[in-house]
């Protein structure tokens, strides 16, 4: 029996897709080829729609609470930002969009003061897919076709000439994907070449027959993910990126950078000429203020700056390809590092070390799925995972003892600090023995003395004292030690009681709020106050802590 498009039916929807990817991810992940043969394309697709379905039950919890029920704009909106928010990879990005395009009409519709259940929710769900089939190629900066984009089209097509209720056009649609995605060989040469279909478009079959399945209560069939026909000689269209972006045959950029954009469309607009200047593969989706955006480029502290001048960049995540040329297989590095840092400065720094980077906000600590995704991305058979942060060694504690589970020799190394991780990387060194490194990099983190500076939000007790809303706090190895009522006064307070135990080297990190001459002004006090030690000045860009102070 068909089941009514509602909020219950977006509800089932997510836990279906879920479950569908979560069958599906290691097969997906196994024919990602291009653009970059890293075979992650189904975990993304996966962790994606985790994050939506996490987001629509929280919607349903927060209705709960209250005695009322969801509407179906509250369920379909909730998914939309959830997939935003949590978007991994270029297919999960995409996938975003097709879930905002849909959102725009179930909620409000094409057309000004016209709501989408005017026309039925058959004609409303032809019309939703129709949107989100245009939004993705809107999302892409050089839309192809053959990729996940084409799929999407085709679904759409099909659903407009079924007939029926709501259940019958997704079917519709489910079966139009399929038809298309075992075309997708004949359209990309990598693809016909590795007798492969289109993963992201592999990954929206699974979801639109999720769809089918959640309005009619019937099972879809399993996604094929080889070519079934035969396919075309080789050398037919030009090669291009399997998420629907054009992409160069043979080598391609070093890092692929993902990151949430506070700002508004004239400065998105801006952010996309300036990025698609810079790499290529480049995904902006989102709306209202908030941004996911996706590129591949060369330069990752260029693309991270771009986004800082169009607005408050967060939850950065910056991988190294390692030189990888994109038609081939990934190859394993014999030791990579993962790095967890508070800032965008930061993440570019040590993604220009090598390094893969999960960037986060004060209050959002990444979940130990996300640093085991790092770990994958990082395609290295031996990694060194530094958490830069005492709350997150259980975390990280955890998602090293998951990828063990997978055969990466992970050790931990016991940063507690932005500024410990950066002298633990100094040291990194892949070419000795992978205890050797773990050593001098613990060795190294271990002899930096590490402090902060912050603003109480509230009158509190502390080791220091009684300290004010609004005051300045110094915190060196974790406690308060200094309550000051001006930012240089105390961070100078704070260096000189580092520096009376001795020193060698200063590391500071600049937050992004900071005046332009705090840098100058303590790298002038250190020089004046305390011979023979180097200072060494960072523009970290971290948004709560206006100065990270590292002493070795």
């Amino acid at each position: 029996m068909p089941y009514p498009l509602d909020a219950a039916a977006v509800r089932a929807w997510c836990g279906l897709a879920l479950e569908a990817l979560g069958r599906e991810r290691e097969r997906i992940d196994a024919i990602n080829v291009y653009p970059v043969a890293d075979g992650d394309t189904g975990t993304n697709l996966y962790l994606t729609l985790e994050s939506a379905t996490r987001a629509v039950e929280a919607a349903f919890d927060g209705h709960a609470s209250t005695g009322t029920a969801p509407r179906l704009a509250d369920a379909i909106g909730a998914m939309a930002h959830g997939a935003l928010i949590g978007a991994r990879g270029n297919s999960g990005t995409i996938v975003a969009q097709l879930l905002r395009g849909m959102t725009e009409v179930l909620t409000a519709g094409d057309e000004p003061d016209r709501d989408a259940r005017d026309d039925g929710p058959a004609e409303a769900l032809r019309r939703a897919l129709r949107r989100a089939a245009a939004s993705t190629y809107e999302a892409v900066a050089h839309p192809v076709e053959g990729t996940v984009l084409t799929v999407a089209t085709a679904a759409a097509d099909a659903a407009e000439r079924a007939t029926g209720d709501a259940a019958t056009v997704a079917r519709a649609a489910h079966d139009g994907a399929r038809t298309a995605l075992k075309a997708t060989p004949g359209q990309l040469a990598v693809l016909g070449r590795a007798g492969v279909v289109d993963a992201g478009g592999c990954g929206l079959v699974a979801l639109l027959g999720a769809l089918a399945d959640a309005l009619s209560g019937d099972v879809s069939a399993p996604v094929t993910v080889r070519a079934d026909d035969p396919l075309p000689e080789a050398g037919g269209p030009e090669a291009t990126g399997a998420d629907g972006c054009a992409a160069p045959d043979g080598g391609g950029p070093a890092f692929e950078v993902i990151y949430l954009l506070e700002a508004d469309d004239s400065a998105v607009a801006r952010l996309r000429t300036r990025l698609d200047g810079l790499g290529d593969s480049l995904v902006v989706v989102g709306g209202d203020g908030l941004w996911n955006v996706h590129v591949h480029v060369d330069d990752a502290g260029a693309a991270v700056e771009a986004g800082i001048e169009a607005g408050r960049p967060y939850r950065i995540r910056i991988t190294h390809f390692a030189g990888t040329p994109r038609t081939k297989e990934p190859e394993m590095a014999a030791r990579a590092v993962v790095a967890v840092v508070p800032g965008p400065g930061l993440a570019g720094l040590c993604a220009e070390a090598g390094a893969t980077t999960v960037s986060v906000r004060p209050g959002e600590p990444p979940a130990s799925g996300e640093l085991v995704q790092a770990i994958r991305q990082a395609h290295a058979r031996e990694v060194m995972l530094l958490p830069n942060d005492t709350e997150l060694r259980h975390t990280a504690a955890a998602a090293a003892e998951q990828a063990r589970t997978e055969g990466v020799r992970v050790a931990l190394i016991p940063t507690r600090s932005a500024v410990q991780g950066i002298a633990a990387l100094a040291v990194h060194e892949p070419g000795r023995s992978f205890d050797e490194d773990v050593v001098a990099m613990t060795a190294a983190a271990g002899a930096t003395r590490y402090a902060e500076l912050a603003v109480a939000e509230r009158q509190s007790w502390t080791m220091a004292g009684v300290c004010q809303a609004g005051d300045v706090l110094g915190l060196i190895d974790g406690d308060v030690a200094v309550i000051g009522a001006d930012l240089t006064a105390t961070a100078t307070t704070v260096l000189d009681r580092m520096l009376s135990a001795g020193g060698e080297m200063v590391t500071l990190v600049l937050g992004a709020d900071v005046p332009d001459t705090l840098g100058e002004r303590l790298e002038r006090h250190v020089r004046e106050r305390h011979l023979a030690v180097d200072t060494v000045v960072y523009e970290g860009g971290q948004y709560a802590v206006p100065l990270l102070i590292g002493v070795e």
